[in-house]
């Protein structure tokens, strides 16, 4: 269908007009204005900031609330024109998901394991049959009901017991990703009085039954700072700490080898890691240190039959898998079975009893090699698209010859596929269900690369319906996020249909800070690097100009968390390249926040900022941080959205920087600023909510398109 673009008919007796500015004049609505309250920061290397708003960090204050309050009415008012069309695109969202749905089963420890939905419930019910799918079914946990009367609840680490008798999980009703531990009897359907607080959710039994190790948090910072002991029955009080980190760039976090024999404490900041293991069997031993930390040496490590498997970077930029006898695991008896290789970044590797997966990534694109571990010989997995993702999945089993692996690129709905490794036969096991008659063949996708104005070639993945002309006058959302190394899949969204129906082509563009190519891509878009990240987006809109996908009249971007600071530092350095744009849960205020440590994440992440305390890296975080960097000049229309409760990105920072943005801007664009005052960063809880938020994003664009259905 082609997009439909008429005139917007207000609900104010607003006339038809073309522009935003317009509208905002007609409707003579006057955005609430935040109230300045001088805050002086003590001088540090030599400079002196004033932040005039930092009172809006008193998350218990009325004053802030109220002021909160306001900018989400007058997000309301300022979209009335499409109130009744962003309810039609919320269950024209909603009207795309299958709501009766279930998982592709999988096997582990003699019960077959999924997870289904019920029609109009938001939550899911977690299932297992013993020993078959023909079984009778038995609830693991029905989160419907569990969630009856709290407006955000979230369970996280499910973890049965090796007898199969427990389950362990934690659950979150606030939405600041502070879990409780809690464990329930299978058998009787009772809930033990266990209740283990302020932890990361995630647990691991020894093979006692009874026993549970679990990762706490800093009560303040929420750093996961520490491994427990827990004793069913036991007062979570007394648990022991059987490790402490005692570094606050560092966090902790525990698991179980897959071969069910190890439990493996981790701990790690952004370049170093080490890694501690007990036997399972013995929980109440001492762990043992694999190899002692270092200085930029990362390594990862899992265990099959007489040997321990590390996949590290030392000497390796990209990495590369090493392997070590089980009582000599220090770094000198390490033998490399996969070697460094330039132009391929290694991963992660699934191991199986006579096979070994191993995720690579070359030329931006993922991969799958299956390595037989008896013969020696090897093999990739063959896609066919030009953009993609292929990832291993589900695979608990060691003694398996079927690989479970997921599948889906920009036109391919998420894939579940059961390979057999032996014979090299594939089967789709379940494919996502688009209600409303999507067929991928209506859609194109592209990958194109931009060039940066250093001469880097800069990956974009692109789709748009056929029929889109490429005539620089489409709508386009260019999305980037650019940080921690995380790479941006091309995956499939039955949300962004709504988008390419009207006439938008989708972009993503993998600039550097992710580790599409390599981890030298990730090095040189973070620290005294960072701004490379803005100029490649701002490079990639460019381009899409330039190739006349769009204009600037229609160019729109995108951005969350460290890509919400994307999108504050391309709008304070290209205002005028964008028609409009949206920060989700912005990381705006760099420098106070890396100069907090009793902020959430802030010390941890001093590998990937640097830390302000040096003169510097101070200069150089203030030369890009969004909210130091507003000044009296015309911005795009934008949309900031937030969380009351975020523990990950404090709500404070976006409303500050849209409060100082009003003070500042010489435009009538759009500034519209929406806090869910029941989530944090995730968003909402349950899987219908979340689409309210997809809903206003969407809404927002097509206001400032004149799309009105």
């Amino acid at each position: 269908m082609k997009a439909t673009i008429i005139p917007l008919m207000a609900a104010v007796t607003l006339a038809a007009c073309n522009t935003a500015e317009k509208k905002q004049e007609k409707m003579n609505v006057t955005p609430p204005v935040a109230e300045k309250i001088r805050h002086e920061f003590p001088a540090i290397h030599g400079d002196v900031r004033v932040d005039e708003y930092y009172w809006l960090k008193e998350r218990d204050d009325p004053k802030v609330i109220a002021y909160l309050q306001a900018e989400n009415k007058y997000t309301d008012t300022m979209l009335s024109p499409v109130k009744e069309f962003r309810e039609k695109l919320y269950e024209e969202l909603k009207g795309r998901i299958k709501e009766k749905d279930e998982s592709v089963p999988y096997f582990l420890n003699g019960y077959v394991y999924y997870t289904r939905y019920e029609e109009g419930k938001e939550y899911p019910v977690y299932c297992r049959k013993k020993g078959s799918e023909s079984a009778p079914e038995e609830v693991v946990l029905n989160v419907n009901d569990m969630a009856k009367g709290y407006a955000f609840y979230n369970v996280v680490g499910l973890n049965v017991s090796p007898d199969n008798k427990l389950v362990a999980y934690g659950v979150d009703t606030v939405s600041r990703r502070k879990y409780t531990i809690h464990v329930k009897d299978l058998e009787t359907g009772e809930l033990l009085p266990d209740a283990i607080a302020n932890t990361t959710g995630g647990s691991t039994w020894a093979n006692d039954n009874k026993t549970l190790f679990y990762t706490r948090k800093n009560d303040s910072t929420l750093r996961s700072e520490s491994i427990s002991k827990h004793l069913l029955g036991a007062d979570p009080k007394a648990d022991k700490v059987v490790f402490f980190e005692k570094d606050d760039t560092y966090s902790t976090w525990v698991y179980k080898s897959k071969s069910r024999k190890y439990i493996i404490i981790g701990s790690g900041s952004t370049l170093s890691s080490e890694y501690r293991y007990l036997d399972a069997d013995r929980p109440d031993g001492t762990f043992n240190v694999f190899h002692p930390r270092e200085k930029d040496m990362l390594y990862d490590i899992d265990h099959r039959g007489d040997k321990f498997y590390v996949v590290t970077n030392y000497n390796a930029k990209n990495f590369r898998l090493m392997e070590t006898p089980l009582d000599k695991t220090g770094k000198d008896n390490w033998k490399e079975v996969i070697p460094h290789r330039t132009d391929v970044l290694l991963e992660g590797i699934e191991l199986f009893s006579n096979y070994m997966v191993v995720s690579e990534r070359k030329n931006g694109l993922s991969q799958l090699r299956i390595i037989n571990s008896l013969s020696g010989q090897e093999h990739y997995l063959d896609f066919g698209e030009p953009a993609y993702v292929a990832y291993v999945s589900t695979n608990p089993e060691m003694d398996s010859k079927q690989l479970r692996y997921g599948y889906t690129s920009l036109t391919t709905p998420n894939s579940t596929f059961d390979y057999n490794m032996d014979t090299k036969e594939k089967e789709l096991k379940k494919q996502q269900e688009v209600l409303g008659g999507y067929d991928p063949k209506n859609y194109v996708t592209e990958r194109l690369f931009a060039t940066a104005a250093d001469g880097t070639r800069v990956p974009v993945s692109l789709v748009y319906k056929k029929g889109f002309e490429k005539n620089g006058q489409q709508p386009l959302l260019l999305y980037g996020y650019g940080s921690y190394g995380n790479s941006i899949e091309p995956f499939f969204s039955s949300n962004r249909i709504s988008l390419l129906d009207r006439g938008f082509a989708y972009a993503i563009a993998h600039i550097r800070g992710g580790q599409e190519m390599g981890r030298q891509w990730y090095e040189d878009g973070k620290m005294f690097k960072k701004k490379n990240t803005f100029t490649d987006f701002i490079d990639c809109g460019e381009y899409l100009i330039k190739e006349k996908y769009t204009s600037r009249e229609h160019l729109y971007a995108m951005g969350g968390s460290a890509g919400g600071l994307l999108m504050g530092a391309v709008v304070n350095m290209r205002p005028d390249l964008w028609k409009g744009v949206i920060a989700a849960v912005p990381f705006v205020d760099v420098v106070t926040t890396m100069l907090d440590a009793s902020i959430p994440l802030t010390t941890s992440e001093y590998d990937e900022w640097g830390n302000p305390n040096n003169k510097d890296a101070y200069e150089y975080m203030k030369s890009y941080s969004p909210y130091d960097n507003v000044v009296k000049k015309a911005y795009p229309n934008m949309l900031v959205t937030t969380g009351l409760h975020d523990s990950q990105v404090q709500y404070f920072e976006p409303a500050k920087w849209v409060a100082k943005l009003r003070e500042m801007k010489t435009d009538s664009n759009l500034l519209l600023l929406e806090t869910n005052m029941d989530a944090g960063h995730g968003g909402a809880s349950g899987r219908f909510k979340a689409l309210k938020d997809v809903a206003l994003q969407y809404a927002f664009l097509f206001y400032l398109e004149g799309i009105s259905k």
